[in-house]
């Protein structure tokens, strides 16, 4: 492969704080390129060093000849009074590009909803963000440096440019193509998946810290890349312990050394080695704690019949929901996907409070405590005066986790402040820790349902592991809406979508599913959309029939007499449990076995492909002995 650009030795510090120290790269044709690291680690800073929008403190950046790189940057600074057509085909004439199915491709997935003769002043955050994206995907360019490209796109949209990117930069035969190259900056996991061959991990460094500032490589997407990084800090706490163990070796053959030392020193002594026995492990891993929740009774929130409408500029009158029902029990985990303007955000606002139907109703359970996590981190400009530790005591100086009581300082540098950022006043601080605090703010508070709107905005992917990890074991009722489908298909268990037609679609085939029906939309094929059916129903386990709503039991209470299982059919299903049960044994077996000969091998990528495909596998089986174990389980009652 040709090579394209490279950094030699490249340093670059800001204030106190050494970003970069010494980084060498190179990125040749035909590479797809993840990069991520903590926020504020220096992600964005290096693709305008490697553009040559910046110049590094000392190294060097190299480009071929005639190299031609787009930057998309994260501020959108789109010149005022310039119409749309112009940032998007400069001065081409319509003929010249209307021509292009590559191009009107992009018009398609990008601009559909945007009017090339508008002004970019009047669009959007969202539009501005698509129309920057569209004017570099249409231009004759060698290299791609995408930053957050996925901002303000929804599913399908985040969907779409990860085919577009992958397509571009392959040949035919599905190869990687010998002209171009991309690099991303994105916390999109599953686009990071999805598109990248291998990542860069922007390590950043803090002030006087001479460990990071570094930039290390790893072959494989985003998954590839998580499995290398753990066997890294796995052989980082080996040497770490070993280090330890002749640290105390020393420190005991001191204490056998000479008599006449005195007690000062043997006192000094005493106190490494306690220091020394207590040392935490190297890597010190973000913490994201499940505090308390209040308790659940059986009824949580309950929309009945809920209309919304509202006004629209030539007069008319435009319905977001149309007599939507949909009931909240507690424990629900629902992820809400949809078209932009379909109305998610205005639902969460039903659910918490915040907004009131025209018509319908939003019943809330007695013991119903909401929070909402929305995507306005200026919220929190009210208290911009104030100190993060500030920020979390006026909500509550103590609270319970664990079975035993936090104070407020000791929960916040659990959430990643440490006592420095601690005492940081809020208008300092950065969008991912903006985030973080808001989403303090709402667990402090201890409520059992959660309404999070965009809630992976502005955080770095460690951040999003850590809040997936705090998802995984809440007790009470979730509702994402997100475009991150990695997220949603991590935390929620049941995915609904608002396709923009006043009612919600329950969706068994997952985010798949909604791309699928969206794309039948598209196409013009009549697809009619019903209500979410009630947990359990059997219309749920179609993914194309539409959905009817749950029929309730008349007001005598009667339901359907059906005949209940023989003998014969309850011991077959025991029968069957049984024979489940041992194989889903030998699964877990296998699984683990593959897991060591992962960490044994981590080093060889083209191994670890395998093995991590023969556990796709064996999830795939395991997930479909469990329906079949808990099909059998009906049956014995």
């Amino acid at each position: 492969m040709a090579h394209l650009f490279g950094a030699d030795a490249i340093s670059l510090t800001v204030g106190n704080r050494t970003l970069l120290d010494e980084v060498s790269l190179g990125v040749d044709a035909g590479m797809r390129i993840g990069v991520v690291g903590p926020n504020g680690a220096g992600k964005s800073t290096l693709l305008r060093l490697l553009a040559r929008r910046q110049d590094p403190d000392a190294g060097r950046v190299t480009h071929a000849g005639d190299l031609r790189i787009g930057l998309l940057d994260q501020r959108d600074e789109l010149p005022a009074g310039t119409l749309v057509r112009d940032v998007v085909h400069g001065d081409d004439a319509e003929h010249t590009w209307a021509g292009d199915a590559g191009i009107r491709a992009v018009h398609t997935g990008l601009l559909a909803d945007v009017d090339l003769d508008a002004d970019v002043e009047h669009l959007s955050g969202g539009q501005r963000r698509r129309v920057a994206l569209a004017a570099l995907l249409v231009a004759d360019l060698d290299v791609l440096m995408l930053d957050e490209p996925t901002n303000h796109l929804d599913v399908e949209g985040v969907a779409w440019l990860a085919e577009h990117l992958v397509e571009r930069f392959n040949d035919r035969a599905g190869r990687a193509s010998t002209r171009g190259a991309l690099i991303v900056v994105t916390h999109d996991r599953w686009f990071l998946d999805a598109v990248c061959t291998r990542m860069w991990e922007v390590t950043g460094a803090g002030a006087g810290d001479r460990t990071g500032g570094t930039v290390e490589g790893y072959e494989g997407g985003y998954a590839a890349y998580v499995l290398a990084r753990a066997e890294r800090d796995r052989q980082a706490a080996t040497s770490a312990s070993r280090r330890d163990n002749l640290l105390r070796k020393e420190l005991a053959w001191l204490r056998r050394g000479a008599p006449a030392r005195t007690s000062k020193p043997q006192f000094r002594l005493d106190a490494a080695a306690a220091l020394i026995e207590d040392e935490p492990p190297p890597r010190d891993p973000l913490e994201l704690t499940r505090l308390a929740t209040a308790r659940q009774g059986k009824d949580v929130l309950d929309v009945e019949g809920v209309t919304v409408e509202f006004g629209t500029p030539d007069g008319g009158r435009r319905t977001l929901m149309d007599d939507l029902t949909w009931r909240l029990g507690p424990g629900d985990r629902y992820g809400l996907v949809g078209v932009n303007g379909a109305g998610k955000t205005t639902l969460l606002r039903l659910l918490a409070g915040d907004a009131v139907p025209n018509r319908g109703r939003v019943k809330r359970g007695k013991t119903a405590v909401v929070a909402m996590l929305t995507q306005d981190v200026e919220e929190l400009d009210e208290l911009s005066h104030l100190r993060v530790l500030e920020v979390v005591e006026r909500e509550s100086r103590t609270v319970a986790v664990g079975g035993r009581e936090l104070t407020a300082a000791q929960l916040v540098e659990r959430l990643g402040f440490t006592r420095e950022r601690a005492q940081t006043p809020v208008r300092d601080l950065s969008g991912g820790e903006r985030r973080r605090l808001q989403l303090l703010r709402l667990l402090v508070g201890e409520p059992n349902v959660l309404l999070l709107d965009e809630p992976t905005n502005d955080l770095d992917t460690d951040t999003l592991a850590a809040i997936e990890d705090l998802l995984d074991g809440w007790p009470g009722t979730l509702v994402v809406v997100s475009h991150d489908r990695y997220l949603l298909e991590r935390v929620c268990d049941r995915q609904v979508a608002l396709l923009g037609d006043g009612t919600l679609r329950d969706l068994p085939g997952g985010v798949e599913q909604y791309l699928e029906l969206r794309k039948v939309a598209r196409s013009g094929a009549p697809v009619t959309f019903g209500a979410v059916p009630a947990p359990g129903s059997s219309a749920a386990s179609s993914p194309t029939a539409p959905v009817p709503a749950a029929k309730p039991a008349d007001a005598a209470g009667a339901a359907d007499v059906t005949q209940g299982p023989t003998a014969a059919e309850v011991h077959a299903a025991r029968k069957e449990m049984n024979r489940i049960d041992r194989r889903l044994s030998k699964i877990v077996q296998r699984e683990a076995t593959i897991h060591e000969r992962m960490a044994a091998v981590a080093s060889d990528h083209t191994a670890v492909i395998a093995l991590d495909a023969e556990l796709h596998e064996l999830a795939v089986e395991r997930e479909a002995l469990e329906e079949a174990w808990l099909a059998a389980a009906e049956v014995t009652g």
